[in-house]
């Protein structure tokens, strides 16, 4: 069985995300400096949109990194190379394109122009809650290209899942135990601190 059908059976796909350790084993091994990051699946122009979209989702703060620190954008960019589909492959590529022509509106720009305020502006328009309508969706229901909302919200999803599933917040931000042996009773905030278990291992 091929890798690609291997990862979607068990695990990620852009409606649910398991934690499996050949997603773990993905994640682990985008281990690239962003600077010099050159993505396999999206253009070198899409990777920088991403990028900044991953450090608006997840910035640094005093206490944890930032999602690009933790190689979110490479994971993202790898499970799209790697487990799309050829026609979900097609649907991000034309739904990037949408967004980058909303962040540079005439040839002029320059991706590397757009602040980090732009980004956010455009998280502010087109993320959505539960209870939000998507116009662009609402527009044409019968359409199978993804909408801006639909793309940056799935890329929030698999922003924060990764994250989540990273070495680095397994073993220094949630609850670890790197070799369970031991049973306690009592009650599970109290034994945690009020920290959700980490699933890394």
């Amino acid at each position: 069985m091929k890798r690609r059908d291997a990862l979607k059976n068990i695990g990620l796909t852009t409606a649910f995300f398991t934690v499996t350790p050949p997603v773990i084993s993905l994640l682990q091994s985008c281990t690239a400096e962003t600077k010099t990051w050159i993505p396999d699946f999206f253009s070198k122009e899409e990777g920088i949109v991403l990028s900044n979209l991953v450090d608006v989702i997840l910035p640094k703060t005093q206490e944890l990194p930032s999602a690009s620190e933790l190689n979110i954008p490479q994971f993202i960019d790898k499970y799209a190379n790697e487990v799309f589909d050829e026609d979900m492959q097609a649907r991000y590529k034309s739904a990037f394109g949408n967004i980058i022509a909303l962040l540079k509106p005439n040839a002029s720009h320059t991706i590397e122009k757009v602040t980090p305020e732009n980004y956010k502006i455009l998280l502010d328009n087109h993320l959505m809650i539960k209870s939000d309508i998507d116009e662009e969706r609402k527009a044409n229901p019968e359409s199978l290209a993804l909408t801006k909302s639909e793309l940056l919200n799935d890329i929030k999803w698999m922003t924060i899942n990764a994250y989540k599933t990273s070495e680095y917040i397994g073993e220094n931000v949630l609850a670890y135990d790197p070799i369970p042996g031991a049973y306690y009773c009592g009650d599970l905030n109290e034994l945690t601190g009020g920290k959700s278990w980490s699933v890394y291992k």
